[in-house]
């Protein structure tokens, strides 16, 4: 038995199929889910270390957790293009792609590319990973300028018709997440979303009424003229 099935059998027998009732409540996807929770993997990861072989590995199981566990231990210097359009691809529930968009993408070199490719892309998930990773990468790269977030907003804008649930939860979560940066930023975000808002669509007022709640609100405008 290799190390990635060794961690499999782990993942099974601390897994609890009382959890997955709870996991599909909240639209999870677990046909291939043992149970697993966040923190338990967490900590798993934090025991392996970061292993890019062994995350290619635990990928190829299709276990769900063991995917999101292979966000944790890849590293991003080692993933290549190839892997990330063939993971993304491959996402079949919202918390995967969420996971390895915050845990690893966000983190690669080449994610400023991916982002822009898959925004344009038709299937649900893949759309979505684009999204989650500007979510990413305005809360972890320090190294990404205002003007790249910027550069962000018109994608953002024209996926604010998309209807699908997971698609506009996390074109409204870039929105946000880019607004509550910095008051110049706050200040386009909101005149995107004003745009948005205009375009009269239902995905679109929704989104725009999401944002518009956060980065407007009393605890961001006071946040941010403190400059935090």
């Amino acid at each position: 038995m290799d190390r990635a099935d060794e961690i499999v059998e782990r993942l099974r027998s601390l897994g609890s199929p009382a959890n997955l009732p709870g996991m599909a409540r909240y639209g999870i996807e677990v046909s291939s889910a043992v149970g697993v929770t966040i923190p338990q993997l967490r900590a798993i990861a934090k025991e392996v270390g970061t292993d890019h072989g062994l995350a290619l590995a635990l990928w190829r199981t299709g276990v769900h957790e063991a995917r999101i566990l292979a966000s944790m231990v890849d590293d991003p210097g080692l993933v290549t293009v190839r892997q990330m359009d063939a993971w993304a691809r491959a996402f079949d529930s919202w918390d995967v792609c969420d996971q390895v968009c915050g845990n690893l993408f966000d983190r690669t070199p080449m994610v400023l590319g991916r982002i822009r490719a898959w925004a344009e892309r038709p299937e649900t998930f893949v759309r979505r990973a684009a999204f989650a990773s500007i979510a990413g990468v305005t809360v972890h790269r320090r190294d990404v300028g205002d003007d790249e977030l910027r550069s962000f907003l018109p994608l953002i804008e024209a996926a604010s018709d998309d209807d699908r649930n997971y698609v506009r939860k996390a074109v409204s979560w870039a929105l946000r997440q880019i607004g509550k940066q910095n008051a110049e930023l706050n200040t386009d975000a909101i005149a995107t979303a004003q745009r948005i808002r205009e375009r009269g669509t239902r995905p679109a007022r929704w989104i725009a009424s999401d944002v518009l709640r956060e980065i407007t609100s009393d605890a961001v405008q006071t946040r941010l003229r403190r400059g935090r």
